[in-house]
């Protein structure tokens, strides 16, 4: 079994991305998109919900062709779709520079103990946790907090993706204003054309559910049960992905509509390998078949909520209330 540098290799057999498919993907969803949106603002109720909900699921497959493009996957030397997935990304209140920035920090540093919070969520251990402050254990637990990753479209993407990092360097990160001003501009055109209710169902629902999901899933993929992390010193590329990746174990209809992120474990070996051949990269290469697995089924849900700090000497994550047992055992 092939393991480090040698896997990676291998990998690169899926890079070659087929422009034809892509653009026949993005042309058919973003076709879908605007059939979809033009339910939610014009046709009878509760066609129009059915309508914004179908978008929403649809803004998750166009999310993954923009993240697909910043990883160099798809669209490498076309000016034309450059330019339409930097009017996406601003649509869907993500940047081009705050993304590679800590999406690409991530994929260095996945599963790196004291290197894993910046461009995802923060795991600290449990002696870490025991030597924090009371305001410091509450912002933690914001931070990974259920209705935190629930209303991502507020948390992670306007805030997260926009308004800290602009603030924190406006010459840098001034797409982070400009995302602000595209989305909420659209906004309030489609408010002004067809009142409230379209605003909402043509532009809102749409990303705030899309945002729910996908802030879900980045979750799931690297908070899972299973899962493993290492010191910086022992720390392995291959190791991140095959052991702190997971496998989202979905229905084709749901692998579609996420655009196969479910096959994560292979887009961190891998983050070249254009979203419809990850599949076909999992099945040819055995070193792939048997990663760690989630899913939607609620106890799985659950118990990737439930995980909130590493153990070291258990090698694996724990719950809150695993620490106050632990405390009142010792004290006994």
């Amino acid at each position: 079994m092939r393991t480090g540098a040698e896997l990676v290799q291998a990998s690169n057999a899926f890079t070659q991305e087929d422009i034809s498919k892509t653009w026949r993907l993005l042309l058919i969803t973003l076709s879908l998109y605007g059939l979809s949106m033009g339910v939610a603002a014009f046709a009878p109720w509760p066609l129009r919900l059915l309508g914004s909900v179908f978008g929403g699921l649809l803004a998750v497959r166009l999310f993954i062709f923009y993240h697909d493009y910043l990883h160099g996957a798809i669209l490498r030397n076309s000016k034309v779709g450059g330019a339409l997935m930097r009017v996406l990304g601003w649509w869907m209140l993500v940047g081009p520079s705050v993304w590679r920035q800590t999406h690409d920090y991530h994929h260095k540093n996945n599963a790196k103990m004291l290197g894993t919070a910046i461009g995802s969520y923060p795991i600290v251990t449990v002696d870490l946790w025991r030597s924090m402050t009371p305001a410091q254990r509450m912002d933690y637990r914001i931070v990974r907090h259920p209705l935190t990753i629930l209303l991502g479209y507020f948390t992670v993407f306007i805030i997260g993706m926009c308004i800290s990092p602009f603030r924190r360097n406006p010459e840098q990160h001034r797409d982070g204003l400009i995302a602000l001003i595209v989305h909420f501009s659209g906004l309030a055109a489609l408010w002004a054309l067809g009142g409230w209710q379209t605003m909402f169902l043509v532009g809102m629902l749409p990303q705030i559910m899309a945002s729910g999901l996908g802030s879900y899933l980045f979750y799931a993929q690297h908070n899972f049960p299973g899962m493993q992390i290492r010191n910086r010193q022992d720390w392995d590329y291959s190791f991140a992905a095959l052991k702190a990746s997971s496998m989202f174990d979905m229905g084709p209809v749901m692998h579609w509509f996420s655009g196969n992120i479910g096959y994560h474990h292979v887009h961190h070996l891998n983050h070249r390998i254009p979203f419809y051949r990850l599949p076909e990269a999992m099945q040819a290469m055995p070193e792939l078949q048997n990663p760690s697995r989630t899913s939607w089924r609620p106890r799985d849900v659950w118990a990737c909520l439930s995980l909130n700090l590493w153990n070291p000497s258990l090698g694996k994550m724990v719950r809150y209330t695993d620490i106050h047992s632990d405390s009142e055992a010792a004290a006994k």
